[in-house]
């Protein structure tokens, strides 16, 4: 068997080396895998490695196999077929046939199967080809006989059949002497000939960047990026599962609006031509979920899109996935049971147990997860009581400065000396010091006022709200409060909001130099933010005691799946335009 060769899809997303590989071929044998016409076999045979870059590859790949369309089409087959009836998948098969034996075979007509899929991988010599079968249960081999095949249909699977090509083929079921459940091939019908060669099995191409800007072809090499968006998929079921056996009710709100509320974040703006005005794409579900409650649902979901015009990072990305709930005549305590159970829920469904590992942290689900305010928080790790502390902001600062400006890099002190009242230092010694540590699940509470302009005042501490975040692994997961329905505290709050954004946006303004990244800060202060005016009418018609929770979804799936970045579990994430 001279020559035998086998060329399999990688689980890196790779570039062949050099066109020879491409096609097969070793240094000096004669192939068996034909991958090029005869005439075009006869040429390259002995030609030595080629120099050319991976664009002429595949462009000389992409001429042969049009080449091969042409003659497809000359014998009277169809290269792109309408369909094709199957009878089983991969994994049905592999389910049903688990007990026959090696070198078994079964030939009566109840065993008889037709199948359909991708192929990724052959290898053939003499009048016998093996080729590998993927669909999106999983691989099974087909084994191809020539005097198996009618009217020529072993040298159009040599000599037309190429790996990429999706085939649907027929036949008996036998189990190899090797151990290899197989379909013994009768006939085959090339359903979508490939005309782009697929990743190599030995040549990695390191760019990141490719594999997400081609997600088809990095799902098609690597199986194990599908199965991450079938996870995504199981754990989105298993939300909706968990809320609607609550009584929630799943309803859809606009994505453009006339105001961005809700959240502070820079929005994405569109011009309306008939209507003559800007609309927002939304920043959050928030405030049209409120009316729901105050149209009379009692109990409101919706799993949406957001959008904000923001940086781009390995957890942030400018369209988003997120659950938010509301739930009349409860507080932010329902709200933390209901994100327990969400998570767990997911985990079980995903896994099948609550102790699951994170790039390398052990994380333990198991309920009840740890619940403390901020304040207990920050006192635990920097040893700042702000309970303590006097409304003297400057002397604040100087002794935060005291207590963690070792080591703090030049961005955190100024996030520091810009804090505009104590509520902000708080929160800012909180995610500079304490976030990333909270790697066991935990609700941390209460959180300062000026920072929750949504959130109902907390009921013992002045200054506070009834408001939670979850963390996991040192990341926000969810964010929940008892909900703000007083209308004219709600005004007076989205008016102080207002008001401190004018604020910072002027100062940016002012700004005439400075580092890149302070102008970068400077420009994302730079839009404007409005008054929901019918929002707030809604607040006084009334709304009843509520409490809301918004969860972020891509973030949950990146724990599931332990992915490092949103990129791994958004199927086509935004990129920077390809040089």
């Amino acid at each position: 068997m001279e020559g035998l060769k086998l060329w399999r899809l990688s689980s890196s997303f790779a570039r062949p080396s050099n066109f020879r590989q491409l096609f097969g071929f070793g240094a000096s044998s004669t192939p068996l895998l034909r991958c090029l016409t005869t005439a075009a076999t006869a040429n390259t045979r002995n030609r030595r490695p080629s120099t050319s870059t991976s664009t002429s590859d595949r462009e000389a790949v992409r001429a042969i196999r049009l080449k091969k369309v042409e003659q497809l089409r000359s014998q009277g087959l169809e290269p792109y077929g309408y369909k094709w009836d199957r009878s089983h998948s991969a994994r049905e098969l592999q389910e049903i046939y688990k007990d026959l034996n090696d070198g078994e075979e079964l030939d009566g007509e109840s065993h008889r199967v037709s199948i359909a899929g991708r192929i990724v991988a052959r290898r053939a010599f003499g009048k016998l080809a093996f080729l590998t079968l993927r669909d999106d249960s999983g691989t099974i081999q087909l084994y191809c006989e020539k005097e198996r095949l009618l009217n020529e249909q072993f040298e159009q699977l040599k000599t037309l059949v190429d790996i990429g090509d999706i085939l649907g083929a027929s036949g008996s079921i036998k189990r190899t002497e090797k151990g290899e459940l197989s379909v013994k091939v009768d006939s085959f019908s090339i359903l979508t000939k490939s005309l782009l060669p697929l990743p190599d099995k030995f040549h990695g191409l390191t760019d990141i960047d490719k594999r997400y800007r081609q997600r088809y072809v990095d799902m098609i090499a690597n199986p194990e990026v599908a199965d991450i968006f079938r996870k995504r998929a199981m754990i989105m079921k298993e939300i909706r599962k968990t809320v609607e056996s609550r009584g929630f009710v799943e309803v859809e709100t606009p994505v453009l609006q006339g105001a961005a509320g809700g959240a502070e974040a820079r929005p994405f703006v569109t011009y309306h031509n008939s209507l003559g005005r800007d609309l927002y794409l939304r920043i959050a579900t928030e405030l049209h979920l409120k009316r729901m409650l105050v149209g009379g649902f009692e109990k409101v979901y919706e799993i949406g899109r957001i959008f904000r015009n923001e940086g781009i990072s390995t957890r942030h990305n400018p369209e988003f996935t997120t659950i938010e709930m509301y739930e009349a005549y409860s507080d932010y305590q329902t709200m933390m049971d209901m994100a327990e159970e969400i998570v767990t829920q997911c985990a079980l469904a995903v896994h099948g147990k609550l102790t699951i590992d994170y790039q390398g942290t052990e994380i333990q689900l198991q309920r009840p997860w740890r619940r403390e305010t901020m304040h207990n928080l920050v006192k635990e790790v920097t040893g700042i009581d702000f309970t303590e502390l006097e409304d003297d902001l400057k002397v604040a600062k100087d002794v935060v400065l005291k207590a963690i400006g070792v080591g703090l890099d030049s961005k955190d002190k100024s996030s520091i000396e810009a804090c505009p009242s104590l509520g902000n230092l708080l929160n800012e010694v909180f995610e500079i010091s304490v976030e990333p540590k909270l790697l066991q699940p935990t609700f941390v509470l209460d959180y300062p006022i000026e920072i929750s302009p949504l959130a109902k005042p907390h009921r013992r501490h002045a200054g506070l709200t009834e408001r939670f975040e979850l963390f996991i692994c040192g990341r926000e997961l969810a964010n929940a409060f008892s909900e703000l329905t007083d209308p004219l505290d709600q005004r007076a709050r989205l008016e102080e909001q207002v008001r401190q954004h004018n604020k910072k946006k002027a100062e940016a303004v002012s700004v005439t130099d400075g580092t890149e990244e302070q102008k970068n800060k400077n420009e994302d202060s730079m839009y404007e933010v409005t008054l929901d005016d019918d929002f707030l009418t809604a607040l006084e018609y009334g709304m009843p005691p509520a409490s809301g929770m918004g969860l972020g979804i891509d973030r949950l799936v990146m724990l599931l799946t332990d992915s490092a970045s949103i990129r791994d579990v958004i199927a086509f994430p935004v990129l920077k335009i390809s040089q």
